[in-house]
């Protein structure tokens, strides 16, 4: 099996865990980032659920493409499903995306399934950053997962105006 890529749109782009020979800003069409997964575990509790980014359809995504040796086929896609579907939110599909040079290839993407029960729809800004404000799990303070999304999607000069909206409404980290 040859090279394969794996499209980071969120928490992968700052931290993907597995090892890749190249990386590149990459557009995926046809499903943009949203904060539109609850969150009971990493970013909220049961009671109190944060919320997370997913893919969602609608609109386009940049992000960041990992090209990953074949040679390291199963151990990568098994990190990603370990690290994506535990609660089995997210639906494991390929779909092409544009590299920012210009080739289009297939890539795993982990895109939201609008029927689990921790998919929470098409929030506007200010009910997303309602939700987000105060949240804790087990990995931290729900804003803190968004600001720093947002920091390093900054870095790398990619725009999400509507994560920028809500960030704006939650004040400082």
């Amino acid at each position: 099996m040859g090279d394969f890529w794996v499209f980071g749109y969120g928490s992968l782009i700052w931290r993907p865990g597995f090892a890749h020979v190249e990386t590149q800003r990459a557009r995926l069409y046809g499903y943009r980032r949203s904060l539109c997964v609850r969150s009971h575990v990493h970013r909220g509790t049961p009671e109190r659920p944060g919320l997370v980014l997913g893919l969602d359809r609608g609109g386009s995504c940049v992000g960041l493409a990992f090209r990953v040796p074949g040679d390291l086929h199963d151990e990568v896609v098994g990190y990603l499903r370990a690290r994506e579907l535990v609660t089995h939110v997210y639906l494991e599909r390929t779909r092409l995306i544009r590299l920012d040079a210009g080739k289009t290839v297939e890539a795993i993407c982990y895109v939201v399934d609008r029927n689990h029960t921790q998919y929470a729809g098409n929030l506007d800004e200010a009910e997303a950053a309602r939700i987000v404000s105060g949240a804790t799990g087990q990995s931290g303070r729900n804003e803190e997962y968004v600001l720093n999304t947002l920091q390093h999607l900054e870095a790398l000069g990619i725009r999400d105006h509507w994560l920028e909206r809500v960030a704006g409404r939650l004040g400082p980290a």
